[in-house]
């Protein structure tokens, strides 16, 4: 298990709303450390929806998720809360930084929440994570007052703070032009190459996707071998 970031097994999810519909067939992976996986899929084929299952942020599912060698099936609300924050970092295709808060402040927020480390060091490693993607300079201005990239960068800078087993994006470069897309993807691998960090990304971008070590992808909510 020690190779192993992610497990799961035999995943099935349904909605009741308006009907009741099968939205995830007994999906089953593993993905390793210091994978860069994408998982792709058309609309409405349960990619989203299964992020959030592996996120931790939807329980409502049957079969078994492991996350850095804990079984977090049937885990309490404020286990998984206490868990996703530690040990997951979430990066959304909107950046959903506190506008009026500096750069800096945005980043140390979950790790001030994690609360197991001091002010001096909390604030140490976000600004190391800030210069290993390109913001140095940036670090004290509002999140308002950075270019979308900029703004983007940050977002996976407050993902890293709490050095976290797997980060998970939802489109993370959706909402990006080309030449932001590229920068983001580097420094994704840079993260899997250099820091052994676990990435899984939903992305509709086809490149992104050609270009990761390993593409999952769903239809009408099946794992496609």
């Amino acid at each position: 298990m020690e190779k192993i970031a992610l497990s799961v097994k035999n995943i099935s999810k349904y909605f009741y709303e308006p009907q009741t519909f099968q939205v995830l067939k007994d999906i089953s992976f593993d993905v390793n450390k210091g994978e860069f996986l994408s998982l792709i899929g058309k609309s409405g084929s349960g990619k989203s929806t299964l992020l959030y299952v592996l996120s931790t942020m939807d329980t409502d599912f049957t079969g078994n998720l492991n996350i850095n060698g804990i079984n977090l099936t049937g885990k309490s609300k404020n286990e998984l809360s206490a868990h996703r924050n530690k040990n997951i970092g979430f990066i959304f295709q909107f950046h959903y930084l506190l506008p009026e808060f500096t750069a800096l402040d945005n980043v140390m927020l979950p790790a001030m929440k994690l609360g197991e480390k001091s002010i001096e060091e909390i604030k140490a490693k976000a600004l190391e994570d800030l210069y290993l993607l390109d913001l140095k300079g940036q670090e004290n201005k509002p999140a308002n007052k950075l270019s979308g990239g900029q703004q983007q960068r940050v977002a996976i800078a407050r993902a890293l703070i709490n050095s976290p087993a797997i980060i998970m994006g939802d489109e993370p470069t959706g909402n990006l032009d080309t030449k932001n897309t590229d920068k983001v993807f580097d420094i994704f691998k840079q993260l899997c190459k250099e820091k052994g960090q676990t990435i899984i990304a939903v992305t509709h971008d086809d490149d992104f996707a050609a270009n990761c070590d390993r593409i999952i992808e769903l239809q009408d909510g099946v794992l496609l071998k």
